[in-house]
């Protein structure tokens, strides 16, 4: 006799490998980071002690205002305006994930941001991948399976330099840098202001992905798919909207949800963070489960660990708590993510089968 399926435990969730698509380097810094990286450049911040800083974060980050929630990225940003800055950290954000458990992750950052004193684009990549190499090295050196970390380089839409960071990113495409993202505030700037920056970016056989579908609804995913031709979308939360319902309580997908499904067109969700910024009610109201269940290419994922005051494991347990899931339906999370992942696809079926794939076993018994 098969016994009944009981849903993980944290401890259990914590251990089992995890892999994140969605996780912005300036929205996961630790406080304490934070407060020491000011006092070098002479950063005011709100709060100086570190403890306080965290609550501060999460207390703005979750205000209901949109002013105070971009506020907190002030500080964020603003202290991370040097070489060493960066590459710490870079480092830092590498070690944390993998301590959470997390083998697979890509980190975007928008380079355009870290000018202020004076560094050249170039040499914002070129500190974040040398952070993120020896955050790998030094979580390498502990034994277990490791971290591979894939940078995406994020262009802000609200600006005019998108074909310029699409060209940094091919140029680094060979040095760790894996993906494109455009970011920042949907309504009023569509995906198609960036339209050249996509079509060059196909022409390079590169991948990018597109923030579409969170505050903004489905114009912006449409866009975002067949004028841009994006390989995912980051959060597409907003796809629920083309689903409705018939008579007999089954659902209907409407032309752009039914394609999205059919293509496979990865989902980045962020479930935390789609609570945090109004776009869905609560965890238990999270459209994650419909698009579960009706078997869209979901994925799990962070965005901001700090304003979130939330890891991978927390988002997975959440679900967990919301939707009674077991340890496979993490690992289809976790197989979802590895398989719309930016990196070569040799590299994704090793991971998947020498290292998801057993880790999950071993934790099932």
């Amino acid at each position: 006799m098969v016994a009944p399926a009981t849903s993980p435990s944290y401890e259990q969730i914590r251990a089992a490998p995890k892999a994140v698509l969605h996780d912005h380097l300036d929205g996961g810094l630790r406080p304490e980071t934070i407060v020491e990286l000011a006092e070098e450049i002479g950063h005011e911040l709100p709060v100086g002690d570190p403890a306080a800083l965290g609550i501060w974060f999460a207390e703005a980050s979750y205000s209901g205002s949109l002013e105070r929630y971009l506020e907190t990225f002030v500080h964020t940003v603003g202290v991370m305006q040097t070489e060493s800055a960066l590459r710490r950290v870079a480092a830092e954000c590498a070690v944390d994930l993998a301590a959470d458990g997390v083998v697979y992750a890509e980190v975007r950052f928008a380079p355009e941001q870290h000018l202020a004193l004076g560094l050249t684009l170039e040499q914002v990549v070129e500190a974040v991948l040398a952070g993120f190499a020896e955050g790998a090295a030094q979580v390498a050196g502990r034994g277990g399976p490791g971290i591979t970390i894939g940078t995406l380089l994020t262009a802000m839409r609200h600006a005019a330099r998108s074909m310029e960071i699409a060209e940094l990113a091919v140029r680094y495409r060979d040095h760790g840098v894996v993906g494109f993202d455009i970011a920042g505030r949907e309504a009023g700037f569509p995906p198609t202001r960036h339209l050249d920056a996509f079509e060059y970016l196909q022409r390079e056989n590169f991948h990018f992905t597109i923030h579409a579908g969170e505050a903004f609804g489905l114009p912006s995913i449409w866009q975002a798919i067949q004028w841009c031709g994006a390989d995912r979308l980051g959060h597409g939360v907003r796809i629920v909207d083309d689903i409705t319902w018939d008579a007999d309580g089954r659902a209907q997908l409407g032309r752009l949800a039914a394609y999205v499904r059919d293509k496979r067109i990865p989902l980045e969700l962020c479930p935390s963070s789609n609570v945090q910024t109004g776009a869905v009610a609560s965890i238990a109201e999270h459209p994650i489960g419909l698009l579960h269940d009706l078997r869209f290419r979901v994925t799990v994922n962070t965005d901001n660990r700090l304003m979130s005051r939330t890891t991978m494991s927390q988002e997975m347990a959440l679900l967990v708590e919301a939707f009674s899931y077991e340890l496979a339906d993490l690992q289809w999370f976790t197989v979802n993510a590895m398989k719309s992942s930016f990196i070569p696809f040799d590299q994704r079926l090793a991971l998947i089968n020498d290292v998801i794939k057993p880790g999950y076993a071993k934790l099932a018994g």
